[in-house]
């Protein structure tokens, strides 16, 4: 099985705001926001319900990250 190195603290992503360069922060897996318990689901369980029919096979996990400046909000893909 494969892990996230985001998702367990072995590496930090450092993104510049695409609108005004500003530090994002990263804000966690985007699967966390879909509901309630999607937090505590398995990761591939939660694939399979995020519209996009590939998802469950790629091995990468998406985060969010948010712009401390000015609240712009981007994802990016982690491979896995």
């Amino acid at each position: 099985m494969e892990w996230c190195t985001l998702c367990n603290g072995i590496n930090d992503e450092v993104l510049l705001c695409p609108a005004c360069d500003g530090i994002m922060q990263d804000q966690g897996r985007i699967y966390d926001f879909y509901e309630n318990y999607s937090p505590y689901m398995d990761i591939d369980l939660v694939k399979l319900e995020d519209g996009d029919p590939n998802s469950s096979k790629k091995n990468e996990c998406v985060h969010l990250f948010k712009c401390s400046s000015c609240g712009v909000d981007i994802q990016k893909k982690i491979p896995i």
